[in-house]
């Protein structure tokens, strides 16, 4: 009797394939950022347009932008921005993970906050109250302040996303 051929071990190609990621930028209806990262993740999703996309980047500090992660050239997220409401065009050229960094790290809310600080409670049971800032607490994001317009002075200690910096201390001096 023979034996049936055995079936040959997949080989390993010569040269791995090696996936560039580029960064490109795409210029945006004001205010519509996040919908526009959402109809290009929709419009990936339902094979609308077969653009790869790695990554979806809506920063709050580039208004105006949406990142797009992706293999593809520029012409192809050309394509793809056609596709896509609100979406107006791509920014000639490509940009680094470098240079987008630190877009990636999140900031602290109390960051840009020191003692002395005059806020305005925007949440909370003395929203509209204005208060001076007394001491920051990074660690925890909270800030303990003492209202401006109170007879006695009581610390009442917010989270740093409550507050909204009407006067910095800086500014006072």
């Amino acid at each position: 009797m023979t034996q049936p051929p055995t079936p040959a071990a997949p080989q390993a190609p010569a040269t791995p394939e090696v996936f560039v990621n580029r960064i490109f930028a795409i210029k945006t209806t004001s205010k519509q950022e996040r919908t526009v990262a959402d109809n290009i993740l929709k419009a990936i999703e339902t094979k609308a347009i077969d653009v790869k996309v790695t990554a979806i980047i809506v920063p709050n500090e580039l208004q105006g932008y949406v990142l797009v992660e992706t293999p593809e050239k520029m012409n192809r997220i050309e394509q793809l921005v056609e596709k896509v409401a609100h979406a107006r065009s791509v920014i000639k050229g490509e940009t680094s993970l470098a240079e987008v960094g630190h877009f990636l790290i999140p900031k602290p809310v109390v960051s840009g906050i020191e003692e002395g600080t005059i806020v305005e409670l925007i949440a909370g049971p003395f929203k509209g109250e204005k208060a001076v800032v007394k001491r920051v607490d990074s660690a925890k994001e909270e800030i303990t302040v003492e209202l401006y317009e109170s007879v006695v002075p009581i610390p009442i200690t917010v989270r740093g996303d409550n507050v909204r910096v009407v006067e910095k201390y800086s500014d006072q001096k």
